[in-house]
């Protein structure tokens, strides 16, 4: 059997504010980063290491979402995405505890670095709905024209998020 997909767009409300939550997730680790009191070579590592977070983070969330369906991604690969998303969490982390800096410091900058890569995960999901939100509408309009639509059990349904259908996700 075939599956159906009911694909849900994001309303603009709700893809701005993943953008502009994570552009603030940004300047927020930016700027505990830049002005924290610690010698220039911490720092450097120290922004490295959350570019290395936020780069890793974007990998897994690929990696992951690829891979929904079934596997397509070597296990040699998975296994590297993981790691190095883990490896990278665990450096900075390391990076940041073992800086001379005050208590309170510290944490503005965990709490301003776990937001930019919570914040990242959500605006590689959001974008990757939106591609295959789109992707399907196109498909729905080439099989429209071509005047070939399919049964409705193999046919994308595409709605608004404003208006919920009470359809599964999938189903088999």
């Amino acid at each position: 059997m075939s599956v159906r997909y009911v694909m849900q767009r994001d309303t603009r409300g709700w893809r701005t504010q993943v953008r502009v939550s994570f552009g603030l997730a940004l300047l927020c680790t930016a700027f505990g980063v830049w002005n924290l009191p610690a010698k220039e070579l911490d720092r450097a590592f120290l922004a490295m290491g959350m570019f290395f977070c936020l780069f890793a983070t974007l990998a897994v969330s690929k990696m992951v979402r690829d891979n929904r369906d079934g596997q397509v991604d070597t296990g040699g690969w998975t296994a590297t995405v993981w790691s190095g998303f883990a490896a990278a969490m665990a450096l900075t982390a390391w990076g940041l505890f073992r800086m001379e800096v005050q208590d309170w410091q510290k944490f503005y900058v965990v709490v301003s670095w776990l937001y930019l890569v919570s914040s990242a995960f959500v605006l590689a999901k959001t974008l990757r709905d939106d591609q295959e939100a789109t992707l399907l509408e196109r498909r729905m309009a080439a099989q429209a024209r071509e005047g070939g639509a399919s049964s409705s059990a193999t046919t994308p349904a595409v709605t608004d998020a404003a208006t919920p259908t009470p359809q599964p996700r999938a189903r088999s």
